[in-house]
């Protein structure tokens, strides 16, 4: 078996994703983290909720968390919306 580029998927489409980190994180860091938003939790964890252009963009974006040093706890697509003028 071998991947295959999916044709259903539109390349002037960015994916909404949900990040969550262990601990919380500062609001200091939303400029760092682009169109993120931060939710701080109740039992101590950070959901990051926003757009994501790509895969490419994607793994820059887990890059930066990583070197946080935050525990990541998960990585969820939401769904696809359209891309923002930048995106293109």
């Amino acid at each position: 078996m071998f991947n295959q580029l999916n044709p259903k998927i539109d390349s002037n489409q960015s994916w909404c994703y949900q990040i969550r980190l262990r601990g919380h994180l500062g609001p200091q860091w939303k400029e760092w983290l682009g169109a993120l938003d931060i939710t701080l939790e109740e039992n101590g964890d950070t959901l990051l909720t926003g757009p994501v252009a790509d895969q490419a963009a994607l793994h820059g974006l887990l890059k930066k968390i990583r070197d946080l040093g935050m525990p990541l706890l998960s990585v969820i697509c939401i769904e696809p919306g359209p891309a923002a003028a930048s995106d293109v």
